[in-house]
């Protein structure tokens, strides 16, 4: 079938180097073709995450023998990079081996490269940090990540809300084991994941402590949480003794730090900690005997299966999950979102409509 004519050149917001907000450009650079087995989406809405701004700086570790030395999410960055991990738009060319009927079809993208082919493989790789994003006008992804979802009720901002900070939530709840009736502890609870985990837990019949500060919430109730914890005022580990006084099933945690040693003994005998996240610290101490004795789980999560990922896709398309969105931005606005992101002052998703 013809296929639609490529533009030559695009619009895109270029990360340069590693630093603040103002190394990021807006820059007419050429269109990316799609290669074997790739498509090409016309991006109709491209969320934001963290890890765009730990990306940016560089924050995600060094090497043992620089210290110093500033890398993305895997490693060192190839720049000029396109950030931009959550893409929801329309295929508009396919590459050879590429399926034909997608062109035209509405699309979620699985921002994930994987270890293996099978439904529980792990993520080596993703979009906007290894790869280039979606904040741009168009993107090249596999066509084994476009996921159809023409007749979702949700819109391209709602759609781009999902795929990192829920992806990462829904990873967070499977490996955790969370099931109804179960008590799961959420902190972060008004950022991207945290919110997410909220959302996703309290609809899978869990009930849902959160732990957020107190000007958040009323927006955090609102998402689904039964109880939440004001981690700005008193002792946080005697107000979660207090919010769950039967103990804890799961803990759903992008914080960590002292807080891991502070609250293990919250969970009951075979309870669950899940970590994805390091904002409180990314060293601690505990007693490994509170593990073994209580046969407790510490588990890292690092985002989504490609089965926790269709389950994600199936929830959008039917509606089932509305993600909360704060604000959205044109692609030329991509700084501010940044800064507005790191200023953790709004509750929901940010996007960016290119």
């Amino acid at each position: 079938m013809d296929q639609p004519r490529i533009p030559r050149t695009m619009r895109a917001m270029v990360l340069t180097r590693h630093g603040g907000p103002e190394v990021l450009e807006l820059r007419e650079v050429p269109a990316p073709e799609p290669g074997p087995g790739q498509v090409l989406v016309r991006v109709g809405a491209a969320a934001l995450n963290n890890t765009d701004l730990w990306t940016r700086e560089g924050a995600y570790g060094s090497r043992p023998d620089d210290p110093d030395a500033r890398a993305g999410w895997r490693g060192p960055i190839d720049f000029p990079r396109i950030q931009g991990g959550d893409v929801a738009g329309e295929v508009v060319a396919v590459g050879d081996g590429a399926p034909e009927d997608l062109v035209g079809r509405r699309v979620l993208v699985d921002p994930a490269h994987y270890d293996h082919d099978g439904p529980d493989a792990h993520p080596v790789d993703i979009l906007g940090s290894e790869r280039d994003g979606g904040f741009a006008e168009l993107v090249v992804v596999d066509a084994a990540r476009a996921h159809r979802v023409d007749d979702s009720p949700l819109s391209d901002v709602e759609l781009a809300a999902l795929p990192i900070a829920y992806g990462t939530a829904l990873g967070m709840l499977e490996r955790g084991r969370a099931v109804a009736g179960e008590t799961v502890v959420v902190t972060g609870a008004s950022g991207g994941v945290g919110l997410a985990a909220v959302q996703l837990a309290a609809a899978r019949g869990a009930r849902v402590v959160a732990v957020t500060s107190g000007v958040h919430a009323d927006a955090v109730r609102a998402a689904g949480a039964h109880a939440c914890v004001d981690r700005t005022e008193g002792d946080l580990h005697e107000s979660l003794v207090a919010a769950c006084p039967d103990g804890v099933d799961v803990v759903v945690d992008v914080v960590a730090g002292p807080f891991v040693a502070q609250a293990l003994d919250l969970l009951r005998d075979g309870g669950r900690w899940v970590v994805a996240g390091a904002l409180g610290g990314h060293l601690l101490e505990l007693d490994v005997r509170r593990l073994y004795l209580h046969n407790i789980a510490l588990v890292g999560s690092t985002m989504h299966t490609p089965a926790h990922f269709e389950t994600l896709v199936d929830l959008a398309r039917r509606g089932d999950l509305r993600p909360v969105v704060a604000r959205t931005y044109g692609l030329a606005d991509l700084a501010t979102a940044q800064e507005d992101l790191e200023g953790r002052g709004l509750v929901g998703k940010l996007v960016v409509t290119p």
